[in-house]
């Protein structure tokens, strides 16, 4: 054993590699995305890794390696929980052979998702049990426990990290390479009755998972990090806490007094002995967590079955707030209320706040590009652009402002259908990116096309999954694997669903996007434009552009028409930032006095 400075994911990943995990697969989304990469990085000969088109197709591959006796990961974000749960669902009232745990990572905040839902709360509505680490520590050591946790009870474990625990670094301590277990799968076991569900097994089932959830109550009541901290035995208030609060809440309690603490790191199937131990002699419980009220609501429960007189406070008495991030200052805050007792006075000057940062397109994005050209080309008509998740979505901010609506991934094809049906004097237009394109735009396409859909689909092809940190989708043709593949044609397929017009255009040479968009815009059915040109973190600069003044007649078209953050106004006169320029030429092909033109770096 030896120490490492690692960040949460990472300590993960080497969780997973310490437990002789066989198989890992998943699609990539913040704060999940390092926990693959991680494992990709480090894996050794048996082990196989893959991003898979999306968190559903992920979820089935690794059952299938369960059912064969290996162990599996599945990692993913709260918001792709969503998409796998269809086969989760079942997997759980199938049961699993191999080890299969699923790491999903909560965002409260949210700092990068649509939603701020709690992995907690789904683990009670799919009875799967979930282990909510407080700590990069703790999320290693539980990855290794959820495995063999999963293969004694035959059923799928949560590890459900938030993103400051999978953020966040930490000295920790970890296994040596030859200290990893293995673990060697016996192959699948044809066995009809066991891995074919029928209504008449899953009632069997669900009565069995309700038995044996009831069971791990107890059992989890006795597992070391659902423990009860010890304090001042004169005070009768007690926190409970989990997560990454269960540290701010032990930071604060050194400086506002040892009152009792009780941790939930299994809040599904709820260590319930526990947590009456740690009510007995309390008169009010402050709960400290996130998000959802989930500690809250089973100590209110507890308290009602077991005829126990403690006032529990929280989220739903307006103690804690109901959405976003604790932080420590808060946590601070609301225990010295909880406790009535003075926070301490801090002797240091308090920080200056941050600049503030709007998100943006890089300088150079060919997205941008892309959007300015539909909106050139459809000036003037009644439209609607219809957008999506991703680097893409930032195509609503001013100038370019032309994202009317986004909801999930691959969801702008079907509400761009929805409001064409009703509205036949409206050119509707639906945005994807190409990893999503794959990832779940495909439905959306077919039901089009099946239904004689009128809409124009633009797939914004950047070859890359940009906005989780570049990694490969069908279409790249490279595999998590290092292997280099038959590249997934997205005309080729959109050609094979059904659609007969589609136009592929690089939207940086401006004049042709336009023209390209007038083109198919107006004809029937479903048509599609793909805007073909890399992201601009893949591909190499192009050198960059200067103004020269001498031209520029300062009319600001632009900065007015297109938003790139390598232009500015400096005396009334165009300046592009060198340090940010990557010469492609948008701005150039815009100017009406032509006064961009190629200059060579300092």
């Amino acid at each position: 054993m030896h120490t490492a400075f690692l960040m949460g994911n990472e300590a993960i990943a080497m969780g997973a590699l310490a437990a002789g995990v066989n198989l890992v697969c998943g699609y990539p989304g913040t704060p999940s995305t390092e926990v693959l990469e991680t494992v990709a990085k480090n894996r050794g000969d048996s082990v196989y890794v893959e991003w898979s088109v999306n968190e559903k197709t992920a979820m089935e591959v690794a059952a299938g390696t369960s059912y064969a006796g290996a162990r599996a990961l599945v990692t993913m974000k709260q918001m792709g929980l969503n998409v796998a749960s269809d086969p989760l669902m079942c997997l759980e009232y199938i049961g699993v052979k191999g080890g299969l745990v699923v790491l999903v990572a909560d965002d409260p905040g949210p700092i990068s998702s649509q939603t701020e839902q709690d992995t907690r709360s789904f683990a009670s509505f799919s009875k799967v049990p979930v282990f909510d680490p407080s700590t990069a520590q703790e999320a290693y050591d539980m990855m290794r426990e959820a495995f063999a946790f999963s293969e004694e009870y035959h059923t799928p474990v949560f590890l459900r990290p938030t993103t400051r625990v999978s953020h966040g670094y930490a000295s920790i301590r970890v296994l040596d390479a030859e200290e990893y277990e293995t673990h060697t799968p016996d192959g699948f076991v044809r066995d009809p009755a066991r891995w074919v569900i029928f209504p008449r097994l899953s009632f069997a089932s669900h009565r069995k998972i309700e038995e044996r959830n009831a069971a791990l109550s107890d059992v989890l009541s006795d597992y070391a990090p659902n423990r009860i901290e010890s304090g001042d035995p004169a005070c009768r208030k007690g926190i409970a806490t989990g997560g990454i609060s269960w540290t701010y809440v032990m930071e604060a309690r050194e400086k506002l007094g040892k009152c009792r603490v009780l941790k939930v790191a299994t809040p599904f199937p709820f260590p319930e002995k526990k947590a009456v131990e740690f009510l007995s002699g309390l008169d009010e419980v402050l709960c400290v967590e996130e998000l959802d009220p989930v500690i809250e609501r089973a100590l209110i429960y507890i308290c009602g079955k077991y005829g126990l007189s403690v006032r529990i406070l929280g989220k739903q008495t307006g103690h804690i707030p109901l959405s976003g991030e604790n932080t420590r200052d808060s946590v601070a805050a609301a225990v010295a209320s909880f406790l009535d007792v003075p926070l301490p006075a801090v002797s240091e000057a308090a920080p200056p706040p941050l600049p503030v940062r709007p998100p943006v397109l890089c300088a150079g994005c060919p997205h941008r590009a892309s959007f300015y050209a539909v909106k050139q080309a459809m000036k003037g008509r009644k439209t609607i652009f219809c957008g999506d998740i991703g680097c893409y979505t930032l195509g609503n901010a001013m100038p370019l402002d032309m994202v009317d609506t986004c909801l999930c991934m691959g969801a702008g094809l079907g509400i761009a259908q929805g409001i064409r049906h009703l509205e036949a004097d409206r050119t509707c237009f639906a945005f994807v990116g190409d990893s999503t394109f794959f990832a779940s735009a495909l439905p959306g396409v077919v039901n089009a096309v099946y239904n004689q859909a009128e809409f124009t689909l633009v797939v914004l092809d950047n070859s890359t999954t940009a906005m989780t940190g570049h990694q490969p989708h069908p279409g790249t043709g490279r595999t998590m694997m290092g292997d280099v593949v038959e590249k997934v044609s997205i005309e080729n397929v959109l050609r094979g669903i059904g659609v007969t017009e589609v136009v592929t255009v690089d939207p940086l040479d401006h004049a042709r996007a336009v023209e390209a968009v007038r083109g198919i815009a107006d004809l029937p059915g479903v048509k599609a434009v793909i805007f073909r040109s890399p992201c601009i973190a893949l591909s190499k600069s192009q050198g960059c552009l200067a103004v020269d003044t001498a031209k520029c007649i300062g009319c600001k078209k632009c900065i007015r028409e297109i938003g790139c953050p390598a232009l500015s106004i400096s005396g009334g006169k165009a300046v592009i930032d060198p340090a940010q320029c990557t010469g492609c030429g948008l701005c150039a092909q815009l100017c009406p006095v032509h006064a961009m033109e190629v200059s060579s770096r300092a």
